[in-house]
C-alpha cells in the first residue's frame, strides 16, 4: 500500500512538472517578461532626457558670456526646460495616451527651444572657439544621439509586447492569467521630428 502512495506521489509530481514546463513553453511568461523589457527600455527613454535636462544650464551659461544679449532664446530654453522638468509623470504613463503625448509634446518643445540656442553660436565666432563650448556641444550630440537610440529600444520593445498581447497565445493568457496587462502608447512623431538636432559648427 506504501509504494502504491509512494509511486501516486512520484506519479503526480511528474505530472506536475510536466504541466509547469508545458505552460512556460507555451508563453504563459511572455507577457511579463515583454512587459518589463518595454518598462526598462521606458526607464533608459528617461534617464537620457534627464541627463539632456542636466547639460542645458551649463550650456545656457557659456552661450550667455559669449552672446548675452540673445535674453529670448535663454528664456525659450529656460521655460521649456522649466516645464519638462516639472511634468509629474504618472506610473501608467506608457498606458495613459493622454499624458504620454503631453510628455512627447513638451520634450519636442524643449528640443525646438535647444536648437534654437545652439543655432545662436553661429552669429559668435569666439563662442564657436570656445572649449567649454565645444565640450558642451559634444556632450549634447551624444546625448540627443543617446536618445534617438533610447526611443528606438523602447519603440521595439513596446512593439513586442503589445503585438503579444494582441496575438494568441498571448491573448489567451492575458484575458486568463493576465487581465490588468494594457497596451503601451509608444512615440508617434514624424521622422523628421525624430531627427537628432544638427549641431555641428565646423
Amino acid at each position: 500500500m506504501s509504494k502504491m502512495i509512494s509511486l501516486i506521489r512520484i506519479l503526480y509530481f511528474m505530472i506536475l512538472f510536466l504541466g509547469v514546463a508545458g505552460l512556460s513553453g507555451c508563453g504563459i511568461n511572455n507577457i511579463p517578461t515583454k512587459e518589463e523589457q518595454a518598462k526598462a527600455a521606458w526607464s533608459n527613454v528617461l534617464n537620457q532626457y534627464q541627463r539632456r535636462a542636466e547639460l542645458i544650464p551649463n550650456l545656457i551659461e557659456t552661450v550667455k558670456g559669449f552672446a548675452a544679449q540673445e535674453e529670448k532664446v535663454f528664456k525659450e530654453v529656460v521655460e521649456a526646460r522649466a516645464k519638462a522638468t516639472s511634468l509629474q509623470l504618472p506610473k501608467d504613463i506608457t498606458t495613459n495616451p493622454e499624458v504620454f503625448q503631453q510628455f512627447q509634446k513638451i520634450q519636442s518643445q524643449l528640443s525646438s527651444a535647444l536648437g534654437r540656442l545652439i543655432a545662436v553660436a553661429e552669429a559668435y565666432p569666439d563662442l564657436k572657439s570656445s572649449q567649454n563650448f565645444l565640450t558642451l556641444q559634444t556632450q549634447l550630440e551624444g546625448t540627443e544621439n543617446r536618445i534617438a537610440i533610447a526611443r528606438r529600444d523602447y519603440i521595439e520593445a513596446v512593439k513586442q509586447y503589445n503585438t503579444e498581447l494582441k496575438t494568441i497565445p498571448g491573448r489567451w493568457w492575458k484575458s486568463l492569467v493576465y487581465p490588468d496587462s494594457e497596451l503601451m502608447e509608444t512615440f508617434s512623431v514624424s521622422p523628421e521630428k525624430t531627427k537628432v538636432p544638427e549641431v555641428n559648427f565646423k
